[in-house]
C-alpha cells in the first residue's frame, strides 16, 4: 500500500495545482513540436510528389508551351520546397519563435536553397572500371564504394552550420580523387549525375564529373548564404560572423562563373552567378553598415558619426542599386523569383533613406554651429552644397529637415515596394524594421516642425555613397579539410588512373647471381626498375628498364618507399624473389621520387651505379593534371595530364601519394 502526501492547506493545493499544470505545458511542447514536425514531412512528401509527376511531364512531352507551363509548376514547387526545409530546420534546431522580435530587430537577408539530386550508383560501373583497367576484383572494393555512397547521402541534406561546409568539401575533395583516378579523355565514368535547378526546380543530367563538382560547390556557396542569414546580427559577434559567411559566399559563387563555362541549369549560369556575387558582396556591405551602427548606438551628437553612417547606409544602397538593374536583366529576370528584386528594391529605397536620417541628425543635434564644425559634409553631398550649407542654427534647421522629408518618403516607398512582396514568414521583419524606421523619423520631423514653417527648405541633396569596409570575397579554403583518397588501396595515383595503360607481369622469379639481381632501383611508390643490366638475372627473367614494382614475394608493395622495397631484396636468400610488375604502354612514364639509383649486390648491399660505368637519367615531373575542369582550356599549350619523358638534369621528389591539392584544380590560382 502506497500513502499519498495531501496538502496541508490551501496554499499548498494552490501550488500543487501549479506545478501540476505547467508540467502539462511542458509535457505539450515537445507534443505540438512533434506534430510541426509531422506536418512538415507530409507537405514535404506532398511536394514532392508533384515534382515528381511534373518533371516526368517536363521530359516527355516536346510542346513548348506544356514545358514552360510545366518549369513555372517547377519553380513554385521547388520555392515550396525550400521554405518547408528552412522550417523544419528550425523546428529541428528547437527554433520556437522567429529571431528578431522586440527592439533589435534585424531586416532578413536572402538565403539561396540548395540544389538537390537523386541517389546515385557508384558500384556497378566502378566495378567495372576496376576489374577491367587496373585489373583487380571489382567485388573487393565494396567498403570503399559503401564509404563513398554515404559520403554523398550525407551531402545532400547538410546540416547549416561549420560541419555541414566540412562535409561539402571533403566530398569535393574525393570527387578530385575521383576525376584524377578514373577519368580519362577516352571514355565516361558511366555514372549519371542528376541534379535540380535551386531556382526553378527544373531537372538536369550530366555524366561528367565536372557537373557533380560543380553542384557541389554550388551548394557550398548556398550554405554559406543560409549560414550568414542566419546569425544574430544584434550583436557585434553575429555581425562578423555574418560578414564573413557572406564574403565565402561570394567568393565561392566567383570561383565557380570563372572557372566553369556551358552550365547545364540556368543557377549556374556566368550570368546568374555574378548576380549571386552583386547579392552577397551588398548583403555583406548591410551587416558592416550594421556593424557600424552597433559600435556607435549612443553619438547622436557626434556630427562625424552620424556623418560616417550617412555615407555607409548610401554606399549599401548603392550596392543593392546594382543589384536590382543585374535582376532585370535576363536570365536572370527569367530564373530569380520576383520577390527576391522586390525586397532588393527596398531594401535600397530604405537605407537611402536612412543616409538622409543621419544627415539630419548631424545637421540638427550637433553643437551651436562654429567654423569648421561639420567638416565632412562637403564629402557627404559635394562642395557645391556644403558651400551653401548655412551656419546659423535656423538654416541649419532647415537642410536637416528637408533631408528628414527625404528620409520619410523613402521609407514609405519602401514598405510600398514591400506590400506587393510575398512575405513567406508568420512575422514581416522587413515591415517591422522600415516601420520602426519610420516612426522615428516621423518623430524627428515633429520634433523640428515649426508652426511658422511657411517655406519649406530646398530639395537636399543626394548621399554620396562611401565606405572605410570594403568586403572582398574569399575563395574557399579546401585545403582545410583532409582528405584520404577512399580509393587508396589501387595504388598513387601518379601511375595508378584511368589515363594511364599498363600491363601486369608476374609473377616473376628473380634468382640471385654473382652480380646481384642485376637491375637498379629508384623511386618511391611505386619502386621503379630504373635499368637492367644486359645479361643479367633480372634480364633472364624478363625485367625491364621502366617496369614498377607492384608485388614482391606476393605482398602488394604499391605504397611502400625505396627502403622498404631494397631491405625486403636485401632479405631474400639465394632462391631469390617473386617480383609483380607492371609495364607502361607509352614510352612517357611519371615520375616516380628523387632517391639515387641503387645497384642490389650478390651480398645484399647497395653499390653505386658507376662502379658499372653508366649515369642513369632522373625522370622529369609529371604536369600537373587539372582534377576538375568543366569546359577549361590548358593553359600555354602544353599537353596536361600526360606524363613527361625523362631528363637528366631535373630531381624529382617523391610521390607521396596525398590528395591533390587545389593548384591542381582548374580556376585555382
Amino acid at each position: 500500500m502506497i500513502l499519498e502526501e495531501r496538502p496541508d492547506g490551501p496554499g499548498d493545493g494552490e501550488n500543487s495545482a501549479r506545478l501540476q499544470s505547467r508540467d502539462l505545458l511542458e509535457q505539450s511542447q515537445p507534443s505540438r513540436l512533434q506534430s510541426r514536425r509531422a506536418r512538415v514531412h507530409q507537405l514535404i512528401d506532398k511536394e514532392l510528389h508533384i515534382r515528381t509527376g511534373a518533371e516526368n511531364l517536363y521530359r516527355a512531352t516536346s510542346n513548348s508551351r506544356v514545358r514552360e507551363t510545366v518549369a513555372l509548376e517547377l519553380s513554385y514547387v521547388n520555392a515550396s520546397l525550400q521554405l518547408l526545409k528552412e522550417e523544419l530546420e528550425e523546428l529541428d534546431s528547437s527554433v520556437g519563435a522567429p529571431r528578431g522580435q522586440g527592439d533589435n530587430v534585424s531586416i532578413p537577408m536572402i538565403p539561396l536553397g540548395l540544389k538537390e539530386t537523386r541517389e546515385l550508383n557508384w558500384a556497378t560501373p566502378l566495378k567495372e572500371l576496376i576489374t577491367e583497367h587496373f585489373g583487380e576484383d571489382g567485388a573487393s572494393y565494396e567498403d570503399e564504394l559503401k564509404q563513398l555512397d554515404d559520403l554523398r547521402q550525407a551531402i545532400r541534406m547538410p546540416s547549416r552550420d561549420q560541419a555541414g561546409l566540412e562535409l561539402l568539401m571533403a566530398y569535393h575533395n574525393q570527387l578530385c580523387f575521383l576525376d584524377a583516378r578514373f577519368s580519362a579523355p577516352a571514355r565516361s565514368l558511366g555514372v549519371l549525375f542528376h541534379w535540380y535547378d535551386s531556382l526553378t526546380g527544373v531537372p538536369a543530367q550530366q555524366r561528367t564529373l565536372a557537373f557533380e563538382k560543380g553542384s557541389v560547390l554550388f551548394n557550398m556557396g548556398a550554405l554559406y548564404t543560409q549560414i550568414g542569414a542566419r546569425q544574430d546580427r544584434s550583436c557585434a559577434e553575429g555581425t562578423g560572423h555574418a560578414i564573413k559567411a557572406f564574403q565565402q559566399a561570394a567568393g565561392a559563387f566567383g570561383f565557380l562563373r570563372e572557372n566553369f563555362s556551358r552550365a547545364p541549369s540556368p543557377d549556374m549560369s556566368p550570368a546568374t552567378l555574378h548576380v549571386f556575387e552583386r547579392l552577397m558582396t551588398a548583403q555583406a556591405q548591410e551587416c558592416v553598415f550594421e556593424g557600424l551602427s552597433l559600435a556607435a548606438p549612443g553619438a547622436p551628437h557626434d556630427s562625424p558619426t552620424q556623418l560616417h553612417l550617412a555615407q555607409e547606409a548610401a554606399q549599401v544602397a548603392a550596392e543593392y542599386d546594382l543589384v536590382h538593374r543585374a535582376l532585370e536583366q535576363p536570365p536572370a529576370c527569367d530564373c530569380v523569383p520576383h520577390s527576391w528584386a522586390t525586397l532588393v528594391q527596398a531594401k535600397a529605397e530604405y537605407f537611402r533613406a536612412l543616409a538622409h536620417f543621419h544627415t539630419a541628425v548631424a545637421l540638427c543635434d550637433s553643437p551651436t554651429p562654429t567654423e569648421g564644425t561639420l567638416p565632412g559634409y562637403e564629402q557627404v553631398c559635394g562642395l557645391s552644397w556644403a558651400s551653401e550649407l548655412p551656419q546659423d542654427p535656423e538654416g541649419r534647421r532647415k537642410r536637416g529637415k528637408a533631408h528628414l522629408r527625404r528620409a520619410i518618403l523613402g521609407q514609405e516607398e519602401a514598405l510600398r515596394l514591400h506590400a506587393g512582396c510575398r512575405v513567406p514568414r508568420q512575422v514581416d521583419l522587413l515591415q517591422a524594421v522600415v516601420g520602426q524606421a519610420l516612426r522615428r523619423s516621423l518623430a524627428k520631423y515633429s520634433e523640428l516642425d515649426r508652426e511658422d514653417d511657411f517655406f519649406e527648405a530646398a530639395e537636399a541633396p543626394d548621399i554620396l555613397p562611401k565606405t572605410h569596409q570594403k568586403p572582398e570575397a574569399r575563395t574557399p579554403n579546401f585545403s582545410q579539410v583532409k582528405a584520404v583518397d577512399i580509393f587508396h588501396r589501387l595504388g598513387p595515383l601518379s601511375l595508378f588512373s584511368a589515363k594511364n595503360r599498363w600491363r601486369l607481369v608476374g609473377p616473376v622469379h628473380v634468382a640471385r647471381g654473382e652480380e646481384g639481381f642485376g637491375f637498379t632501383l629508384r623511386g618511391d611508390s611505386p619502386v621503379l626498375i630504373a635499368a637492367v643490366i644486359p645479361g643479367g638475372r633480372a634480364a633472364a627473367a624478363g625485367l625491364k628498364e621502366g617496369d614498377y614494382i607492384v608485388s614482391v614475394n606476393g605482398r602488394p608493395c604499391k605504397w611502400w618507399k625505396h627502403a622498404e622495397v631494397v631491405a625486403q631484396l636485401r632479405s631474400a636468400g639465394e632462391e631469390g624473389v617473386d617480383l609483380g610488375v607492371v609495364t607502361l604502354s607509352s614510352l612517357e612514364q611519371p615520375c616516380t621520387g628523387d632517391r639515387r639509383p641503387a645497384l642490389l649486390s650478390p651480398g645484399g648491399l647497395l653499390r653505386s651505379q658507376k662502379e658499372y660505368g653508366r649515369e642513369l637519367p632522373a625522370p622529369n615531373r609529371a604536369s600537373p593534371r587539372p582534377l576538375l575542369g568543366w569546359s577549361r582550356k590548358a593553359k600555354g599549350g602544353r599537353a596536361e595530364g600526360r606524363p613527361q619523358p625523362p631528363s637528366e638534369t631535373t630531381t624529382l621528389a617523391p610521390d607521396a601519394g596525398g590528395p591533390p591539392s587545389p593548384s591542381e584544380c582548374p580556376g585555382w590560382p
